[in-house]
C-alpha cells in the first residue's frame, strides 16, 4: 500500500550523541516494534483493565470542540484519539497527528484510509522539534508526552500558537505522591526498563508538564484520575470570539 507523510527538520546536521538522543532512539526502536498491535498491547500497560478508552474520550471532551475545528495530536501513535476527534470535528475540521516513529503513523495511516477521512494529515517529527501552525484551535496529547525530556518546551511552543480560547490538554501517566520508596522500586522491577521507566520516575515529568501548562495557559485545572496513577491537564488561551468561524490556519 503506497502512502506518505511529511516529514519535518528534514535537514540532517552534525551533533554529539546525547543522552536524550539515546533515549529518542530508543523510543523509536521501541515503537517500531509495538506498532504492528499496538492498538491491543496498549490496553494491557500499565496493567490490564486500565480504562484507557474511557480516559481518551474524557480527554477529547475536556478539548470543547466544535464542529470545523483544527486539532493537532502530539506523539498521536496509531492514530487511537482520531475517530473521537472526528465524532465532534466532522470532515469540516482538520487533524494533524505528529509523531516520532514512521511505523506508528504507518498504522494511523491504514486508520485514516480504513474510514475514508480526507481531513487527516501526518508529520513524522519529534514533538520538541515540531513547528506549531498559528492559530491552532486545540492540541491534545495522550499517554505520550512525559516522555518527551523537553516537555515543558513543547507545553509553551504549543500555547504560543492557539488560537484565542483554544485548548491544550494532556492525558498521561504519573507515579501517585507519596508513593513509598521500595513500591516505586518494585515497580521498576516488575515492569522492566519500558522506555526507560527508571529514568522517568526520576525525571517526574508530570511536575514539569503542570508548571508549564499554569505558567503558559491562564486558565487552567488538573485531575488526578485512577488513585493518581494518571492526570489529565487542560489549559486554554483565553475566550473564544463570540461568532468566530472556527478552523485555524492548518
Amino acid at each position: 500500500m503506497a502512502w506518505a507523510f511529511q516529514r519535518a527538520g528534514s535537514e540532517l546536521e552534525e551533533h554529539t550523541v546525547s543522552q536524550f538522543d539515546q533515549s529518542r532512539e530508543h523510543l523509536i526502536e521501541t515503537y517500531r516494534k509495538k506498532a504492528k498491535h499496538y492498538d491491543v498491547t496498549s490496553h494491557l500497560y500499565p496493567a490490564p483493565g486500565y480504562p484507557h478508552w474511557a480516559q481518551r474520550r474524557r480527554a477529547v471532551k475536556a478539548l470543547g470542540l466544535r464542529p470545523g475545528d483544527s486539532v493537532i495530536d502530539i506523539a498521536c501513535g496509531t492514530g487511537l484519539n482520531f475517530p473521537l476527534i472526528e465524532e465532534v470535528i466532522g470532515s469540516a475540521g482538520r487533524i494533524v497527528g505528529v509523531d516520532l516513529t514512521d511505523a506508528m503513523l504507518e498504522r494511523a495511516q491504514d486508520r485514516i484510509e480504513g474510514n475514508g477521512w480526507s481531513n487527516v494529515s501526518l508529520v513524522l517529527a519529534d514533538a520538541a522539534d515540531f513547528d506549531f501552525p498559528s492559530g491552532v484551535d486545540a492540541i491534545l496529547s495522550t499517554y505520550a508526552l512525559s516522555q518527551v525530556p523537553e516537555c515543558a518546551e513543547v507545553i509553551a511552543h504549543g500555547a504560543a500558537a492557539l488560537s484565542a480560547g483554544g485548548r491544550w490538554v494532556v492525558l498521561d501517566l504519573k507515579m501517585p505522591d507519596n508513593t513509598p520508596h521500595w513500591l516505586t522500586r518494585l515497580g521498576i522491577a516488575t515492569l522492566g526498563r519500558f522506555a526507560s521507566l527508571e529514568e522517568w520516575i526520576a525525571r517526574r515529568p508530570w511536575e514539569a508538564i503542570r508548571a508549564a501548562m499554569q505558567e503558559e495557559l491562564p486558565d487552567f485545572a488538573w485531575t488526578e484520575l485512577c488513585f493518581g496513577t494518571a492526570f489529565l491537564a487542560a489549559g486554554f488561551r483565553g475566550h473564544r470570539t463570540v461568532g468566530r468561524a472556527p478552523g485555524g490556519a492548518l
